[in-house]
C-alpha cells in the first residue's frame, strides 16, 4: 500500500465524490503534508536539490487530478487502448523503462473522475461492436498500491464484468488484492504479476512487495476465479540463475490451484537496456549493480526506432530452451505468449 509523505491536488480535484473523499482521509494524517495547486504547479510543491534527491520525493509524492483529455492511447499489442485511472508508480526498480519517461520528480497520479473515464471506455467499445474491446490498465502505472483509497480497479472490474464486449487487464509487483476478491468480475479482468527471484527482488525492485507476498496474491485472485498471469521479467542470466528461478517456479506451481478456473499466463522477458537509460540509472541509482556492460551484449533496434543492448543469440536461446521446459513440466494449464 502505497503512503504518501505528500499529497497534491490539483484545481478541481475536490469537486469529485473520489475528490472529496481523498480530501478527508489524508487531511486527518499528521505524517502528510497537503497542498492545493493549479495543474501545471505540481512539481513546485515536490523538494529535492539533485536527480538523485527529487526522484526519491517524487516517488512519495501522491498528484490527485483529474484526467481531463479523454483520447485513450493505443496500447498494442497487448490491449487495444490504455485505461488512465493511474500514473506513476510507487515503486523504485533500478531497470525500469519509466526512468526515462516520468520526468525528474516522478510522482504518482490518480484520476477522479472515474464514471467519465469509463464513459469514454464504453463509447470506444461500442465503436467496434461486436469485437470485443481490451482496455490496458498498467501502461504506465501500477494501480494496485492506490487501490485502498481509490477503489477504482474495483469499479472497474464491475464495470466491465457486467459487459459482454469488453475486457480489463493490468499487472502489479504488490500484493493489495483483498478487496477485489468479492466482485463480480465474470472473468473479465486479467490480473498479471511481474515475478522475479528473490536475489532480484530484493537487489534491484527496492519498495515492493516480495516474491511471496506476490504469489499469495496471485493464489488468492486464481481461487477466486480470475484469470492469472505472470510477466516473469526482466530475467537475468548469472551464476546459479537457473537453480534460483526453477525455486521460483515451484514455489508458484505449490500455491496455485491445481487446476486454476483459466491457463496460467506467462511472458518472459530478458534484461535489455538502452543507453539512456543506463546514464538515467547512473545518476538515479549511483551505486547500482545492473549488469550493463556493452561488451557482453548484442545491439538490436527495438519496435520504436532506437537501439537497446540485449543479451547475445546464444544466451537467449539457452534461455528460451530453459523456460519451455520448465512451463512444460509444471504447469500443464498455461498460456505461454512469448520467451524473449
Amino acid at each position: 500500500m502505497f503512503k504518501p509523505k505528500r499529497v497534491i491536488f490539483e484545481k478541481g480535484a475536490r469537486d469529485y465524490p473520489l475528490g472529496q473523499t481523498l480530501y478527508k482521509q489524508f487531511i486527518q494524517d499528521p505524517n502528510i503534508e497537503i497542498f492545493e495547486a493549479a495543474t501545471n504547479r505540481v512539481k513546485s510543491n515536490i523538494p529535492g536539490k539533485d536527480l538523485h534527491d527529487m526522484y526519491r520525493h517524487g516517488k512519495q509524492t501522491l498528484v490527485v487530478g483529474i484526467k481531463k483529455s479523454l483520447k485513450f492511447q493505443s496500447c498494442k499489442p497487448s490491449a487495444h487502448y490504455q485505461l488512465p485511472l493511474v500514473s506513476g508508480c510507487m515503486g523504485q526498480c533500478e531497470y525500469c523503462y519509466l526512468n526515462t519517461q516520468l520526468g525528474d520528480k516522478p510522482f504518482v497520479r490518480v484520476h477522479v473522475n472515474i464514471d467519465e473515464i469509463l464513459g469514454q471506455a464504453q463509447k470506444y467499445a461500442d465503436e467496434r461492436a461486436p469485437h470485443i474491446t481490451i482496455f490496458e490498465g498498467a501502461a504506465t502505472s501500477d494501480p494496485l498500491p492506490v487501490e485502498p483509497y481509490t477503489h477504482s480497479l474495483a469499479t472497474c472490474i464491475e464495470y466491465f464484468g457486467a459487459r459482454e464486449n469488453t475486457r480489463f487487464r493490468f499487472v502489479s509487483k504488490y500484493n493489495d488484492v483483498d478487496s477485489l476478491l468479492g466482485l463480480n468480475h465474470n472473468g473479465h479482468t486479467e490480473i498479471r504479476f511481474s515475478l522475479n527471484t528473490p536475489r532480484i527482488i530484493n537487489t534491484y525492485e527496492h519498495a515492493t512487495a516480495s516474491s511471496k507476498l506476490r504469489i499469495e496474491a496471485s493464489s488468492k485472485l486464481s481461487h477466486s476465479g480470475y484469470p492469472v498471469g505472470f510477466i516473469i521479467a526482466p530475467v537475468f542470466m548469472y551464476p546459479d540463475w537457473k537453480e534460483e528461478y526453477h525455486e521460483l517456479l515451484v514455489s508458484l506451481k505449490q500455491e496455485l490451484p491445481d487446476k486454476p478456473p483459466y491457463p496460467i499466463i506467462f511472458e518472459v522477458i530478458s534484461h535489455r537496456y538502452t543507453l539512456r537509460a543506463k546514464d538515467r540509472i547512473n545518476q538515479i541509482f549511483p551505486e547500482t549493480t545492473l549488469p550493463m556492460n556493452e561488451e557482453d551484449r548484442s545491439f538490436k533496434y527495438g519496435q520504436f526506432g532506437y537501439g537497446k543492448y540485449v543479451y547475445p543469440k546464444e544466451n537467449l536461446a539457452e534461455m528460451k530452451a530453459f523456460f519451455t521446459k520448465e512451463f512444460e513440466d509444471l504447469f500443464p494449464y498455461k498460456d505461454v505468449k512469448y520467451i524473449i
